[in-house]
């Protein structure tokens, strides 16, 4: 049960590894933001002791969301070469295929953002071990889950270029209103319910707390800075934040699989460039 899934974890590491395009532009969209919205930071985040780390502690997780979201491409570049053809008609269940290919695109976001902590660490982010596990653990959560979105939309889309632009425009607005880039207490009001239905700012708050070490801090610093929410007098809580990840993982991963196990894959349609 275990050797196919991670025959294919194996083989999509391998296959990932050699595009190292794809690798340099996720790490290189990371690193533009982080330059940019530096500046924000330094400038205009109130209440914050260590803006900088609170920045990069946010776009860690973003590039783990993004990489695994994108990683789920390859699956269509699978079909397109008539891979998943061939391993359609092998003797394994497709349950062990969907779980290898989310399983490898969680592992690959894990290290990109692993990347970006290593980087953080020359500009003043640190963290100690005990953190640094509890931190390893919320980011492959965050993989897992998004991996597990990408795969289920890749799924049930009909053309790469439709999966390409779904992927566009459920990323983007997420991210800018998760408080990852900037924190959710600079955003107009208005845009306050959008923010605490993002799944993303629970995201991006429970890793801060574990990152920033945060748990320390008394109730009303936590919610001057966006690391706990109150809705309509509910307090949201990290470890409630970290519960919503977790759910949505079930959830996702569920719906991936089950999806996996009834997709017809001679339907989707892959646009490829000519060249000539």
């Amino acid at each position: 049960m275990i050797r196919p899934i991670k025959a294919i974890v194996l083989r999509n590491l391998i296959k990932l590894g050699r595009d190292r395009m794809r690798l340099f532009m996720n790490l290189f969209m990371s690193a533009f933001f982080l330059f940019i919205f530096s500046f924000v930071m330094k400038s205009a985040a109130p209440g914050l002791d260590h803006p900088m780390n609170y920045l990069i502690a946010g776009i860690i997780i973003m590039t783990v969301f993004q990489s695994s979201l994108n990683n789920s491409m390859h699956i269509l570049e699978d079909i397109a070469s008539g891979f998943m053809k061939e391993i359609l008609v092998a003797p394994i269940a497709r349950w062990q295929i969907a779980i290898g290919h989310v399983l490898s695109a969680t592992i690959v976001s894990v290290i990109q953002g692993l990347i970006i902590v290593i980087i953080g660490f020359f500009i003043g982010f640190n963290i100690d071990f005990v953190h640094g596990i509890f931190m390893l653990g919320l980011m492959f959560l965050v993989g897992l889950t998004f991996s597990s979105l990408g795969l289920f939309l890749a799924t049930i889309t009909k053309e790469s270029t439709n999966f390409q632009l779904l992927i566009t425009i459920v990323s983007f607005p997420l991210i800018f209103l998760s408080g990852a880039y900037i924190p959710t207490m600079m955003l107009p009001s208005f845009l306050k319910t959008i923010v605490y239905l993002n799944p993303l700012t629970y995201t991006t708050a429970a890793f801060r707390y574990i990152t920033l070490h945060m748990e320390s801090l008394p109730a009303d610093v936590l919610l001057k800075t966006g690391i706990t929410f109150s809705w309509n007098g509910f307090i949201i809580t990290p470890v409630i934040s970290s519960g919503i990840i977790l759910t949505m993982c079930v959830i996702f991963f569920y719906l991936c699989v089950y999806r996996f196990n009834s997709a017809d894959f001679s339907r989707v349609k892959i646009f490829k460039r000519r060249h000539g």
